[in-house]
């Protein structure tokens, strides 16, 4: 069943010195600000970021390379973040987060997961190549399990299965998420300087000024802390998502990094153990982010699933 989509609309943004035209559909309440690269023909690569992390995360150049690969790639912006619409209302209290109450959620994983089906209907794509990263491997994965006629294979990066055992965040890591991002542009770049000072790469190096554009560009584009909460409400009203998990049936590569701090490598250990047939790949030294240094490696393994899932439909397709 496909959810009521409106027409695309195009707005022109300055980030610094750059001029980029973005692209808004409608899918039932929320509007989805979206950006392509490379040629519609190709089969499309759909990316979905993580927790209170705009699409400007997938860098321009990541999403080229995948093209040149062969792929119509797509970034977009959840809702609550970035340029999509925000959902509005208070953000979930402490005590909700930490009791994992299903009342910490104005909204679900699967509310997301539906959110980017409509944005394939709205591109008029039957079906995709989906690659999300934390949170947003979490929604890929709901998208798997939950309309696998959507989903042409599947890449879950730096992720987990909601299994409130596995792929938790070091404890010294509360403090540094619970405080209140700056509303001061300056202020904010630095915070998230040392976020990723935190949870990045050890073993790779970190682009301080990389790290800061990507923090200015996301100001500039809307800044909202309370937008990253209700994500977070909603990862945690979603609750264990194991079973659901165990469903996905599209070609699968699990990728994570053995130095996460705030997903920590079991996530994805236990990802690869729920669904059957997955390859996991485990990249040295690199932590809760994408670093530059390990594109190679992500992106390689990446395409070879996507060929494997091609492979597999043509073979289908013969017998």
């Amino acid at each position: 069943m496909r959810r009521n989509v409106g027409a695309s609309t195009r707005q022109p943004l300055t980030l610094g010195n750059l001029a980029v035209m973005e692209e808004f559909c409608r899918v039932g309440e929320i509007e989805l600000c979206y950006e392509t690269f490379g040629d519609r023909a190709d089969p499309t690569m759909l990316l979905v970021m993580g927790l209170g992390t705009q699409m400007v995360a997938w860098r321009p150049d990541f999403c080229e390379q995948l093209a040149r690969h062969g792929f119509h790639v797509v970034r977009f912006d959840n809702r609550d973040i970035g340029r999509s619409t925000k959902v509005g209302g208070r953000p979930p209290t402490l005590a909700q987060l930490l009791s994992r109450s299903p009342k910490a959620g104005r909204y679900r994983l699967s509310d997301m997961a539906a959110d980017a089906i409509g944005l394939l209907d709205h591109l008029k794509v039957d079906a995709a190549h989906v690659v999300g990263a934390s949170m947003g491997g979490m929604i890929a994965q709901t998208m798997a399990a939950l309309r696998p006629d959507r989903v042409l294979s599947l890449a879950s990066i730096m992720s987990n299965t909601g299994n409130r055992w596995k792929g938790q965040p070091q404890l010294k890591l509360y403090p540094l998420f619970l405080r209140r991002a700056p509303t001061d542009r300056d202020a904010f770049m630095e915070h998230m300087a040392r976020v990723f000072a935190a949870i990045g790469s050890p073993d790779f190096d970190r682009d301080e000024d990389e790290i800061r554009t990507i923090a200015a560009e996301s100001f500039d584009r809307g800044h909202d802390p309370a937008g990253g909460a209700r994500q977070l409400g909603a990862i945690v009203a979603s609750g264990d998502r194991s079973a659901e998990v165990r469903k996905i049936t599209a070609p699968t590569v699990v990728i994570h990094g053995t130095r996460d701090l705030l997903v920590r490598p079991s996530g994805g250990q236990e990802t690869a153990r729920a669904i059957k047939g997955s390859r996991l790949v485990l990249i040295e030294g690199m932590g809760h982010d994408l670093p530059r240094g390990a594109w190679p490696q992500i992106i390689d393994a990446i395409v070879e699933n996507a060929r494997r899932a091609a492979t597999a439909v043509e073979g289908a397709k013969a017998a």
